[in-house]
Parts: structure tokens; sequence; C-alpha cells
């Protein structure tokens, strides 16, 4: 597995790591996000919204579930997995996961953890002060990592 380790200071160098995902990864790409609440999953997901110049306001899809943005660049799915834990019955996401024209982001990706492809993008957010945070990005598609460095 291809791995790369990084530190962010600020919430505009998330929105700048945002802006690289957007320009570096193919479409149909699924990017599972990990970390604690608050740890600034949303904050990335409005970051590479920002460089695929979707102009809607991109809030976390608790609530809906899974929020679609189709005014930009490329689609982006954001999808939170979080309140998927203990349902045991099949809704649909698995066509909206690996959408073959966009970006696929998840946070609390490991609840549905059966729905993703093999070569997820995984990145996971480890908050270390206010505004810092410890970045990891993995994944078994190398090519994925390499173009984030």
């Amino acid at each position: 597995m291809e791995h790369y380790t990084f530190e962010i200071f600020s919430c505009d160098q998330m929105n700048e790591f945002g802006l690289k995902i957007a320009s570096s990864v193919p479409n149909g790409v699924v990017i599972g996000l990990l970390g604690d609440l608050g740890a600034g999953k949303t904050t990335l997901v409005r970051g590479v919204a920002r460089g695929l110049n979707i102009k809607e306001v991109v809030q976390s899809p608790t609530f809906n579930i899974m929020k679609l943005y189709l005014k930009g660049d490329r689609p982006l799915i954001h999808i939170d997995a979080y309140r998927l834990a203990d349902l045991n019955t099949d809704i649909g996401l698995d066509e909206y996961i690996g959408y073959e024209t966009g970006i696929t982001m998840i946070e609390w990706p490991l609840f549905i953890k059966d729905l993703l492809p093999e070569n997820t993008l995984w990145i996971e957010i480890k908050s270390t002060g206010e505004t810092s945070r410890h970045i990891d990005v993995y994944s078994e598609d190398k090519t994925l990592v390499e173009g984030l460095k």
C-alpha cells in the first residue's frame, strides 16, 4: 500500500489540499475520509468543491446521507455514512460510489466498507491543535497517492 504523510497548519492549507485533490484525482475515484468529529473532513470536501468550480454551499450531509453537486467541472458526490452503521437494507448508495464522471468523498466510510472499491483513496485527518492537522494518505493504487505528494 502506498502511503504519504504531511502536516497542515491552517484552514487555508486544508483548502489548498482540496484544490490539489480536485486537480489530480481521476474520475470515478472514491475517497474515504477518516477522522474524529471536527477533524476537518467537510472542510476538505469544501476545498475539493472549490477546485471543481462548484459554487453551491457545501455542508456535511449528516442528515441527508448524501449530497450531489453537479454544477461544476465534474460531479462531486458527498456521502456521510455515520447514520448507516446499523442499517441492514440496500438504499442504492452503490450507484453513486465510484460515479464514473466525478469524485465520491465519503465521511465515516468504515460504516459502508463493503461498498468501497479496493483502490479507495484513504485520507485520515487527525487534529493536532486548533487549526493544525496530521494527514495520512494511502491507497492500493499508488498513482492516486503520488499525485497528491
